[in-house]
């Protein structure tokens, strides 16, 4: 007789739970109307925490909310950090804008996107965003919150959908990078009163120099960034 504490149920992974209600509630649905990764074309990989990191972004842009030009990012994503824009045109139509100012109003996301952190940048034949890196958005809306820029409830959200998706790790490694950066600063002398949340962060989120981004704290200060990482 087999053990009783032995026979562990295995508990099953998320699509296959999808797929069960999928042939319960469409089970007759045409499948030439739906998507499955494995078997079309066109897919990319995006955190899951994406949403909720967007909201985090338009409520630092309001009036000029820049969470949908990240996802335009995010959708060309390579399974690589490194985005190359060699006609800033498409992105720009790709985010929803057009005319004559469309490429314009583009940058204009696209700074501030890189002023949260979100991205980092080089120019190239393209212009100032020809080279684009993406930064872990999870890391980011982390940096955000201890600059106190992200609001208690929609950080709880976050924190919250992290823990569901198995993806928390994201924020300790964070955490321990800005410790061991913290460490190394304290070691080598560095007056506690020049050492900045950005200067500890800078490897995750910001860079001066050419993309000079600024983040204000939420003490009404300008947090800005090292580039020694």
């Amino acid at each position: 007789m087999s053990n009783v504490k032995q026979q562990v149920a295995k508990r099953m992974k998320m699509h296959e739970r999808a797929q069960v209600q999928l042939e319960l509630h469409f089970p007759t649905y045409p499948q030439e109307w739906l998507w499955h990764r494995t078997t079309r074309q066109g897919f990319t990989t995006i955190p899951r925490t994406l949403p909720l990191a967007m909201q985090v972004i338009d409520a630092q842009s309001k009036g000029q909310p820049a969470g949908h030009t990240l996802f335009c990012l995010w959708t060309r994503y390579p399974d690589n950090p490194l985005i190359i824009v060699e006609n800033p045109s498409t992105f720009a139509s790709e985010a929803g804008f057009f005319g004559e100012r469309a490429v314009d109003t583009w940058r204009r996301r696209m700074k501030k996107l890189r002023e949260l952190g979100f991205i980092r940048t080089k120019s190239g034949p393209s212009g100032d965003f020809h080279y684009v890196m993406l930064i872990n958005p999870n890391a980011v809306v982390e940096f955000l919150h201890r600059c106190g820029m992200v609001q208690t409830e929609l950080y709880a959200r976050f924190i919250d959908r992290l823990s569901e998706i198995g993806g928390h790790a994201d924020v300790q490694d964070i955490r321990a990078y800005w410790d061991k950066i913290g460490a190394k600063n304290a070691q080598e002398g560095a007056p506690p009163g020049g050492q900045t949340m950005a200067s500890v962060a800078e490897g995750a989120a910001l860079e001066t120099g050419e993309d000079g981004a600024a983040v204000e704290g939420g003490n009404g200060n300008s947090t800005q960034a090292t580039n020694e990482a």
